[in-house]
């Protein structure tokens, strides 16, 4: 085994603290990396405190990792000693199943092998993730990281990049389409960057005015507060598309009035209670409400590659991981523009 050092929830009431643990020997189809940067996710909080329910502890969070490759297996084909890598929300999935044949791991049948707080495809195996200082995963699991991006801005791609790149790809997002991006964090500012890069003419729409010269530095064309009855009417019927990155409690229906005919509401933000939405919402224009969770590896290093030609990576504050709970705290806050990143050499 190879002994890894990281910091980890040992319960949902233990902060994060030091911990030593053990990576799996380089098998012939992995890949090892030391990890150099690792985002910090909303969705690491929530799993810490087990929010969500079913968390595995010890806990070493975080599926935002990027470093430099140590050690190859023997049938490894993709990667070579001292390549940059990276990986993110999953390590494995079952493979066979109808989702993972057609190249959509994430939506794996049998349960695809979550970076942290899952287990191994054996189903017994617990996961760690990338607060931590070296990994070793299955190299059809890591994503090749372009040379031209900045390393530590790179990280956050791995999950709020792929996250917000899949659903415009799916849904062929570009020129000549109005895109709303609901909320401006973590997620919603890549939505942006994405929006803009793909060629749609891209609305921000924010609780918060403060927001609005921020939005406009990140490429979007507009903006609406949309606490201001008067900016919401203005937009009612606007936009082909809205990619709601919000999790926070809100009202769907609100949003659907601002869909044209035939127009897409598409959710990757997760609000922690369900919603109560009038079927007239969707019945009036024919509109739809959908969902998208993260990408498959495939799309994942075509986010990856996209984001190499056209200079994209997120906005970010490098972290030492000593202060993680302060920056927790702040994420909470919405005080942070717009990603935390771990520097691991401070473990």
């Amino acid at each position: 085994m190879i002994a890894a050092k990281g910091y980890a929830a040992q319960t949902k009431d233990t902060d994060l603290a030091p911990w030593n643990f053990q990576r799996r020997e380089v098998g012939p189809h992995d890949v090892q990396f030391d990890i150099m940067y690792c985002g910090v996710c909303h969705s690491d909080l929530h799993q810490i405190r087990d929010e969500w329910g079913g968390s595995i502890f010890p806990m070493v969070p975080g599926h935002e990792i990027v470093g430099r490759v140590v050690a190859v297996g023997s049938h490894v084909t993709k990667f070579n000693i001292g390549d940059l890598a990276g990986t993110g929300c999953m390590v494995d999935s079952c493979r066979v199943c109808e989702s993972c044949q057609h190249g959509l791991e994430q939506y794996c049948l049998n349960g695809n092998s979550q970076t942290y707080n899952g287990l191994e495809q054996d189903k017994k195996t617990p996961t760690y993730g990338g607060y931590s200082n070296t990994i070793v995963v299955n190299e059809d699991f890591v994503l090749h990281i372009p040379a031209n991006l900045d390393l530590a801005a790179t990280a956050p791609l791995l999950c709020a990049g792929i996250t917000t790149y899949s659903p415009l790809r799916h849904w062929k997002v570009g020129a000549g389409h109005k895109l709303a991006v609901l909320g401006l964090g973590g997620l919603g500012h890549m939505g942006v960057k994405f929006g803009v890069a793909l060629g749609a003419e891209v609305t921000v729409l924010s609780t918060s005015p403060r927001k609005e010269a921020d939005a406009k530095k990140l490429g979007a064309h507009h903006f609406v507060v949309t606490t201001d009855p008067a900016q919401m009417e203005a937009a009612k019927g606007q936009f082909d598309f809205i990619l709601d990155t919000v999790s926070a409690e809100h009202d769907y229906g609100q949003y659907l009035a601002l869909l044209k005919v035939d127009g897409t509401h598409i959710c990757v933000g997760a609000p922690p209670t369900p919603s109560a939405l009038h079927a007239f919402s969707l019945i009036i224009g024919r509109k739809s409400i959908a969902g998208s969770g993260i990408g498959s590896i495939a799309e994942t290093q075509e986010m990856l590659d996209f984001c190499g030609e056209n200079g994209i990576v997120s906005d970010i504050e490098m972290i030492d991981i000593k202060g993680i709970h302060q920056a927790y705290d702040r994420m909470v806050n919405g005080d942070v523009k717009y990603r935390f990143v771990i520097d691991m050499a401070t473990l």
